[in-house]
């Protein structure tokens, strides 16, 4: 059963996001980040009326018993909770195996939550262009940008939050490990291409794939920008937990 206080819980998470996010270059941002995480880790899918599953269920009941998106289930669907000029918030659901490509969050600040299931996340940072770097031959087809390939970790809904910030571990990679995966997303401010807050893909040139095992981290790396992968799309569910008002 859902806790009591779970509609406090998530409404509380919401209301210290828009404090903290509100003035990201303020004295108390610190104080106020580290509050937002103690409550982002409180939370527990139950509080927003969610149980392990992938997210063709929930599709498959959205369209009253037929799926959507040409009869292809899509292997990440979103629900989303809110949203504001400064950040928004909501539900990623991955179905086994699914990952969501290498990509960047420009300018943003973000926290990841995992709510059910195992993810294996891969952190990088851009890196300065150097006069004396050069790509490797591979880098044909996209622009390519030097990173710093800072970690690769499992996260469970025992794990604090992830965090980003617009010039640590802003690239990442999520994987669904061993079954459905489900995590809390807040980022901050929202993507918005009309202010360059657009996302970016990318493919690691040199080395395992984000995804494979790495070795010797920290390292840098070359990563290529690409489009979007065409296995890759995110549907839409509704979002089933307490209301959130701000």
């Amino acid at each position: 059963m859902p806790r009591d206080n779970m509609a406090s819980l998530i409404q509380r998470v919401a209301r210290q996001a828009r404090i903290t996010f509100r003035s990201p270059a303020g004295p108390a941002f610190g104080e106020n980040l580290h509050r937002l995480q103690q409550l982002l880790d409180e939370v527990r899918a139950e509080d927003l009326h969610l149980a392990p599953r992938g997210p063709s269920a929930a599709a498959a009941a959205a369209a009253g018993g037929g799926i959507p998106w040409g009869g292809v289930v899509p292997p990440v669907s979103y629900m989303h909770i809110c949203e504001t000029e400064s950040f928004s918030m909501g539900v990623f659901l991955l179905r086994s195996g699914a990952c969501i490509p290498l990509h960047d969050h420009p300018g943003m600040n973000g926290m990841l939550k995992v709510l059910y299931g195992t993810l294996r996340i891969a952190c990088m940072d851009t890196l300065p262009p150097a006069a004396a770097a050069a790509p490797p031959p591979a880098a044909a087809g996209g622009p390519c940008h030097r990173a710093l390939y800072r970690s690769r970790q499992h996260y469970t809904p025992a794990s604090p939050p992830c965090l980003l910030s617009p010039h640590t571990d802003n690239l990442h990679q999520i994987d669904a490990v061993d079954g459905p995966a489900a995590f809390l997303d807040i980022l901050a401010p929202p993507y918005d291409p009309q202010h360059g807050r657009d996302c970016h893909y990318y493919r690691l040139l040199e080395g395992p794939p984000a995804g494979a095992e790495p070795s010797g981290l920290p390292r840098e790396v070359w990563l290529m920008e690409t489009p979007q992968a065409a296995d890759f799309w995110c549907g839409g569910e509704p979002y089933p937990g307490p209301r959130v008002c701000l």
